[in-house]
């Protein structure tokens, strides 16, 4: 294989790691939203005796659902071990330069998260839809995201120390945002474990916490945020680009277009937030709900690591230079 091909190659697989980490977000809502969480009676077989489902006259879709979000974890795994081999092979590709080990390390993260979120969702089946423990596979999963998002951030840019693009006191706006964005997510799944959908028609099991009350503590947040994100704008209208950074202004107007793509995912899932509150939490708009919450984390994510590039090489001034064959080093117009 030639370094090119290789490049290209693992590119492709951290592209399609965070997408499947997303994607398992909305099988595992599927699950959840149908009741099909105990679609399989037990773990890791799907019923006693058999891996599979087994389609009959009186079977529901219930098994099939749950089997499905299985079957989604296995391509994952598939996904991310291929990350792994792609990224520690680069030397004996020819690649060259060959990442540093922070970045070999971050591509590990995505193949143990996936393991051990098979484990835990085992645990739920096991223990019947513990609300705590459904609610630490879907954290759990919203994490894996955020590190498949920065694995992909990072793959597009150098192994450079980081350099800042705004003044610090901009990057700790940015800080505060990611860290409402994490605060915002963790009360969401409150909301949901306080809510009508356990994942089984049977097991109903709740968070002993008052909906509404949790609801609005959860809306705060958001608007909070929101808050914090509208400064952080302004913030990046009246920046100056940084004198000792190369492109600097280009790095500023990529910082502002993520910024704008945040506003524009923020709206939509706070739309689809007030829309299933004010209609009974219809199944189709809480799925689009846990969906948006993945695409909050990557636009969050984004918009903040555009705040500060890296260059090519370890110890070199930050900017836009191409650090592998193939567009690794195509840094923050993407």
């Amino acid at each position: 294989m030639s370094p090119v091909t290789h490049t290209k190659l693992t590119g492709a697989a951290i592209v399609a790691n965070l997408i499947g980490q997303i994607l398992i977000i909305g099988t595992g809502g599927a699950v959840r939203l149908t009741g099909s969480g105990l679609g399989c009676s037990t773990w890791p077989q799907c019923e006693p005796g058999q891996f599979a489902p087994v389609f009959h006259e009186a079977a529901t879709y219930h098994p099939f659902v749950e089997f499905g979000n299985r079957t989604m974890s296995g391509v994952l795994v598939a996904i991310s071990a291929a990350v792994v081999l792609l990224v520690f092979t680069q030397e004996r590709a020819g690649v060259t330069p060959v990442r540093d080990r922070g970045f070999r390390r971050l591509a590990l993260v995505p193949l143990i998260g996936v393991l051990v979120q098979a484990v835990v969702g085992g645990i739920t089946v096991l223990i019947e839809l513990h609300p705590v423990i459904v609610g630490s596979h879907f954290l759990l999963s919203a994490a894996l995201v955020w590190v498949s998002t920065v694995l992909l951030l990072r793959w597009r840019e150098g192994d450079g120390a980081p350099v800042s693009v705004v003044a610090p006191a901009v990057r700790v706006l940015g800080r505060v945002l990611a860290v409402l964005a994490g605060l915002v997510v963790v009360l969401g799944v409150v909301v949901t474990g306080a809510g009508p959908h356990s994942g089984d028609d049977e097991v109903g099991y709740r968070f002993a916490v008052d909906p509404l009350l949790v609801t609005r503590l959860h809306s705060g947040t958001v608007w909070v945020f929101v808050s914090v994100l509208a400064l952080l704008l302004v913030a990046l209208y009246r920046a100056r680009p940084q004198a000792d950074l190369p492109d600097g202004a280009a790095a500023l107007v990529t910082a502002r277009r993520r910024g704008w793509v945040l506003v524009a995912v923020t709206a939509l899932q706070g739309g689809i937030g007030y829309y299933q509150y004010f209609n009974g939490l219809p199944e189709l708009a809480v799925g689009m709900h846990l969906v948006g919450s993945a695409l909050l984390i990557v636009a969050t994510t984004v918009a903040v690591f555009g705040l500060r590039v890296r260059s090519a090489h370890p110890g070199g001034v930050g900017g836009p230079e191409p650090a592998q064959a193939g567009g690794a080093g195509r840094l923050q117009g993407q």
